[in-house]
């Protein structure tokens, strides 16, 4: 067993799930990435250290695929204390009427069933620990946006969170959802410099986590100041 936390991190590669990484190692935790692209995972760990990361390269939305992740990464570390829920995706086109249904295909498979599957691959592990799941929601889970199926995806991911946080309640787990508003990473064509930065979704995956564990954060939600 490892001294240090063993936090498995989705959607690891870019954005908010890699500057998670580099936060958790810079404060002593051990880090399982995976996301689909094997050359930024393959950076990042060289820039973490193989001692602090390691990642196995997979689709997140396919069961088989992600099972792999699970194991392989629990027999690396010995063990699992925390999951951060964090690969998603948006589109390109908006509302309803006008949306593509094959981008609704894409995105649901990963804002939806890549999390619950997730949840399910990792929580005899976490039973063990006494761990936490810790799940990328949006503030769009939160509010209407005219037409918007992304934001139905985060309002699953919103209500998944509340009813997975009191299924772990029962053997002592803790479960935080986390709604950022817009955040500035490679989601947008274009950069947005004064908005959130993915290092204040970051922070506060850290903060849920180092709370002292009779307290759960059960939420947070993050928005830009301007």
């Amino acid at each position: 067993m490892s001294n240090s936390k063993i936090i498995l991190i989705t959607g690891a590669s870019s954005g908010i799930g890699r500057e998670t990484a580099r936060v958790l190692v810079e404060h002593g935790y051990k880090v399982a990435l995976t996301a689909r692209s094997e050359d930024k995972l393959k950076a990042l760990v060289d820039e973490l250290g193989d001692s602090n990361a390691y990642f196995v390269k997979a689709d997140a939305s396919k069961l088989d695929e992600l099972e792999q992740v699970v194991e392989k990464s629990v027999a690396h570390f010995g063990q699992l204390d925390a999951v951060f829920a964090n690969a998603g995706m948006g589109v390109s086109a908006t509302g309803t009427e006008g949306g593509d249904p094959q981008e609704w295909d894409k995105m649901i498979d990963i804002n939806i069933k890549a999390l619950t599957y997730t949840a399910k691959l990792t929580m005899k592990h976490l039973r063990k620990t006494e761990g936490h799941f810790i799940i990328t929601s949006s503030i769009a889970g939160k509010i209407t946006l005219k037409g918007s199926i992304y934001g139905a995806t985060k309002w699953f991911a919103y209500g998944f969170g509340k009813n997975l946080s009191a299924e772990m309640k029962e053997w002592g787990g803790r479960c935080t959802t986390i709604c950022p508003g817009m955040v500035n990473t490679e989601f947008f064509d274009e950069a947005k410099p004064d908005k959130l930065d993915p290092r204040d979704v970051a922070d506060a995956v850290l903060y849920s986590l180092t709370t002292n564990e009779r307290c759960n954060i059960d939420e947070i939600t993050l928005m830009p100041t301007k």
